[in-house]
């Protein structure tokens, strides 16, 4: 990764990306990892006819099939709220390729995955996006190089314009800088039309070499033909281990190959058998990484799914013990009063069926003698209260002189004030309120 890389990458995140670190961090890991991707800063052309500048990643991702390595040209646009929205992808064939519609990939090139339906910011990246791209295209090839015979195609634009120029292919991650891809043709696929030499591809800008122009190495065809066998070997390369953790039994098998190949110049049954056994394991780890991709995903969804019914759970628990506990009250409360319904119902039964006359002043009974005490000072009070109102109308209407008035309320108002000091002592002896 060049400290171009960096600066280009630096210049695009400012004052265009809402989360400029997180983009930069997230975008420098990408190309540190697959290093055949470059950063641009181009304009992007949405559905609407808006465009904006937007960031994105050019270039090749290594894909193995059926024992060979392939370069998948991609483009990789980061909108400017990454990581929260999930990146745009597209297939770049180059003159010489032709897309290959499946379920992941459309006629214009645009990459469709769980992958980037479920992209989570807290959790997906570019380089698990790549990852899983690569296992994908190592499953169903996105591109197929076009037969020589075949008539140019006018197909639907392109979303995006895409640069111009193509970066150089990326080599095997492991086998150094220096050694490119093998490049050799599968042994009785004649029918195959090959992959076409690339003398217009540029140099990359990266130190790494780019695919060597002489080589027939074909992309994977798109209709069916005759089963294809590992690739021979091609003198004066070494077949490099895809990925680093080959077993030392294929690593060993395929260097014995190389050197005894290299001595006779020619195949023989072990170097076939161990061709085979490469691409035999190299088949089952990518079928193994693609299961694993799956279920990680799978996994995923379904912890936040939990998360999601655990909290759920939490809240209707809560619900229905507020419920419960009103429910209680409510009983609690229907059944006082049907209490008092019902000895209301007998008071009324016993009132009507009496044949004595009411008095009035048993009709009002206390529980304790201090209560009783208590309703008879504050019925002398109410009476002295009167009594006093009514001498002063005496007064007012001549009808009393003012001694005799004067004489009368001295005396009710001493009456009155033991009466009311009989009745705070009540209280606070009864600890009632004032």
């Amino acid at each position: 990764m060049s400290p171009q890389h960096e600066q280009v990458v630096s210049q695009a995140v400012a004052n265009r990306y809402q989360n400029g670190d997180k983009t930069k961090r997230d975008v420098m890991t990408a190309l540190h990892n697959y290093r055949g991707l470059s950063p641009k800063l181009d304009k992007f052309v949405f559905n609407d006819g808006s465009d904006r500048e937007l960031l994105n990643l050019d270039g090749t991702i290594p894909v193995r099939y059926k024992g060979a390595v392939y370069n998948i040209p991609v483009c990789i646009w980061l909108l400017d709220n990454h990581p929260l929205s999930s990146p745009m992808v597209y297939v770049k064939p180059t003159p010489d390729m032709l897309i290959k519609a499946s379920r992941h990939v459309d006629q214009n090139g645009k990459v469709y995955l769980p992958y980037l339906h479920e992209w989570n910011p807290n959790s997906s990246d570019l380089p698990g996006l790549i990852q899983i791209m690569i296992m994908t295209f190592s499953e169903m090839p996105p591109v197929y190089s076009k037969p020589k015979n075949a008539q140019p195609t006018t197909g639907a634009p392109y979303p995006t314009p895409y640069p111009s120029t193509n970066p150089g292919y990326l080599p095997m991650t492991g086998t150094g800088s220096s050694l490119p891809y093998p490049t050799t043709n599968p042994v009785g696929t004649s029918g195959y039309p090959p992959y076409p030499a690339q003398p217009g591809y540029p140099p990359s800008s990266t130190p790494y070499p780019v695919y060597p122009p002489t080589s027939t190495t074909g992309y994977p065809p798109s209709q069916p033909g005759p089963p294809s066998y590992p690739p021979p070997y091609t003198p004066g390369v070494t077949y490099p281990p895809y990925p680093p953790t080959t077993s030392n039994l294929t690593t060993q098998s395929t260097e014995t190959s190389g050197a005894t190949t290299a001595a006779t110049g020619t195949i023989t049954e072990e170097h076939i058998r161990a061709s085979l056994v490469s691409a035999v394991s190299d088949r089952v780890r990518a079928k193994l990484r693609d299961s694993y991709g799956g279920a990680q995903a799978e996994v995923s969804v379904l912890r936040q799914q939990q998360a999601d019914l655990n909290q759920g759970k939490i809240k209707v628990e809560g619900l229905i013990s507020k419920l419960e506990q009103e429910q209680g009250e409510l009983d609690k409360s229907i059944r006082i009063l049907r209490e008092r319904e019902a000895e209301i119902k007998s008071v009324m039964s016993r009132l009507s069926s009496a044949t004595e006359p009411l008095d009035v002043d048993e009709a009002v009974t206390t529980t304790a003698p201090l209560y009783k005490q208590l309703l008879n000072a504050y019925a002398e009070d109410q009476a002295t209260q009167d009594a006093i109102y009514y001498l002063g109308e005496a007064l007012r209407r001549d009808v009393i002189d003012l001694d005799t008035f004067l004489k009368h309320v001295r005396s009710l108002s001493r009456k009155q004030f033991q009466l009311r000091a009989t009745m705070i002592k009540c209280r606070a002896k009864g600890n009632m309120a004032g």
